[in-house]
């Protein structure tokens, strides 16, 4: 199928196709995901349309070309691949949050296995207030292949100040204003599940006070970097 629109549209489409099919180079790099898991998406801004990875493409095997682009209940627009199985979720998220630009999944090792114990990860420490601004929540079980994955992502995220979600017994998602801010995201969320759980093998570290936890939040998401750019 072939987009048959505006010139910018067409050029915003070309413009993320590439940005997608850089980032999920970013996924392999921080090894966030093996074989053909995950997935990085964006939604193209202004328009009822999203890129995202085809299923079970390898990683070396991502193109620009190869990506495509979907409506937001995702339904094929652009590309001669099927979209990734996990196209639904996205496209309810999309739907659902509007300041979301973009969305990762992941099954990287240290936060998938809070996934598995649905346990959140607890605030303990500075980067988890700055990033995620209070404990990781956990969302539902639910299965893959239609917006059941969605609907528990939008349940859990509504009203938190977590750019991540581990969905019980599946792994994490992370949004973000764009799909670098969520490939971020998941970066930062491997790396305190991997620090929380060895201090958890030390003992039980004590969660932050909540006046901090809003403190460090307020100074990361606002202060802290050069001013006029994003944190990330």
């Amino acid at each position: 199928m072939t987009i048959h629109t505006a010139p910018a549209v067409r050029s915003a489409v070309a413009h993320l196709r590439d940005t997608v099919c850089a980032l999920h180079a970013e996924l392999t790099r921080y090894e966030l995901v093996v074989w053909t898991a995950g997935n990085v998406s964006a939604r193209v801004p202004g328009e009822e349309l999203m890129v995202i990875k085809p299923s079970g493409l390898p990683y070396h095997e991502l193109t620009p070309a190869a990506m495509v682009v979907t409506d937001l209940h995702g339904r094929l627009v652009d590309g001669d691949r099927t979209p990734s199985s996990d196209t639904a979720a996205h496209a309810y998220v999309y739907r659902h949050l509007p300041d979301v630009g973009g969305i990762v999944h992941s099954h990287s090792t240290y936060a998938t296995a809070w996934s598995a114990r649905r346990e959140p990860i607890p605030c303990v420490l500075t980067m988890v207030a700055d990033e995620f601004g209070g404990d990781i929540p956990v969302g539902p079980f639910a299965l893959i292949g239609d917006d059941s994955i969605g609907r528990g992502i939008v349940e859990t995220l509504r009203g938190s100040r977590s750019r991540a979600v581990l969905m019980g017994g599946h792994g994490p998602f992370t949004i973000g204003r764009d799909a670098r801010d969520a490939v971020k995201a998941a970066v930062m969320l491997e790396d305190v599940a991997r620090t929380v759980h060895v201090a958890h093998q030390l003992g039980r570290p004590p969660r932050l006070e909540q006046e901090h936890i809003d403190s460090l939040f307020h100074r990361y998401q606002n202060v802290y970097g050069q001013q006029g750019e994003p944190t990330s």
